[in-house]
């Protein structure tokens, strides 16, 4: 499968949040702009420091609108751990047979070993306004999004 870009309508999907409670994607839609990041593994140096980049713009995020949704294939147990420890605000999502990482087509890098680091901005409407793939500019996802979302209004 092709990963998505911009101008495509984004995947509709259904995973259990860091509480164990269902997220269903096309509730979100309509109501916020959503800011969907994949990211390898819940307590790895680069994971920890994007997810607490979110965290710290979370405000900024807030006021343009936008629901922040981190997704990786750990479980639950591991998102409701990283989430406390890490003070994290907003919803991470449990793909852990990758499925939603395989209809977004998210690549994995360095010889197919770890699973990538890819930003969607994605609009009321459901049409992805933005795509940033870096696996090592974990701070930059937050400057991305928010540049993204502010061309929006």
């Amino acid at each position: 499968m092709s990963s998505i870009k911009v101008n495509d309508k984004c995947p509709i999907f259904t995973l259990k949040d860091q509480d164990g409670k269902l997220f269903k994607v096309e509730e979100a839609i309509g109501k916020d702009n959503l800011v969907i990041y994949f990211y390898p593994k819940d307590e790895t140096a680069g994971c920890t420091k994007q997810a607490c980049s979110f965290r710290d713009a979370y405000e900024d995020f807030i006021a343009v609108g936008a629901q922040v949704i981190g997704i990786s294939s750990d479980d639950e147990k591991s998102h409701n751990k990283f989430a406390k420890k890490h003070r994290l605000p907003f919803t991470l999502l449990a793909d852990s047979d990758k499925k939603v990482r395989k209809a977004f087509g998210v690549p994995t890098n360095l010889l197919g070993l770890i699973p990538g680091r890819v930003t969607y901005v994605i609009d009321k409407k459901g049409i992805v306004q933005g795509v940033f793939n870096s696996q090592l500019k974990f701070d930059q996802h937050v400057a991305e999004a928010l540049d993204i979302l502010s061309k929006l209004k």
